[in-house]
């Protein structure tokens, strides 16, 4: 089944500092599952005042592991240190919403970005890419407001699956700190497991 989901390109939340991501969002790309035998497939494009995140993922049936779709922006991102005891706040809407795989991560303070949100800190020097747990995207032609604590992410997930191998309430290792949200490097979104 093909999956959905659409941001718009900047927004306002009431009583959060603003971040006009237009540059990064019409900058993101998006990346197929490369796994052996990964078949999901999806696309990156920019609509207007929005970008679209669609695609089809596929569980790896040789490996017994779900597939992956993701879009990513790397960049200099503005300093967003003053919301960590706070929520990252995505402005979504879906035409699937009975999915129950998107997420997001961003990286910071790590050397290379792509290889940290590829490791999830379970391969050396993988460290200093958060993600999210699974959030869900409520039904409606209308952009909906998708709230998630600082405090549920994670730079230790598993690379097969996506969930957190060690979650933030577990270990304050892997949380991220006020020093990563000011310095992020790359956000990337997320729609894995079939």
């Amino acid at each position: 089944r093909t999956h959905s989901l659409t941001l718009p390109l900047s927004h306002a939340c009431p009583g959060a500092p603003t971040t006009d991501v237009d540059g990064a969002v019409s900058s993101f790309t998006e990346l197929n599952d490369p796994v052996m035998g990964g078949q999901s497939v999806g696309t990156w494009e920019v609509n207007g005042t929005y970008g679209i995140f669609d695609g089809e993922v596929k569980d790896v049936q040789s490996l017994s592991a779900p597939g992956f779709i993701k879009a990513a922006a790397d960049g200099t991102f503005n300093d967003a240190s003053a919301a960590i005891d706070g929520d990252l706040v995505l402005r979504v809407r879906t035409t699937t919403p009975e999915y129950k795989g998107f997420r997001v991560a961003f990286a910071s303070g790590t050397t290379s970005p792509s290889y940290a949100c590829a490791g999830g800190g379970g391969i050396p020097f993988s460290r200093g890419c958060f993600k999210s747990p699974a959030f869900d995207v409520p039904s409606g032609d209308d952009f909906a407001t998708v709230s998630i604590p600082f405090n549920m992410f994670s730079d230790k997930w598993s690379s097969a699956t996506g969930e957190q191998t060690t979650t933030c309430a577990d270990d304050s290792d892997v949380c991220p700190t006020a020093d990563k949200l000011a310095k992020i490097q790359r956000v990337e979104v997320w729609a894995e497991g079939a």
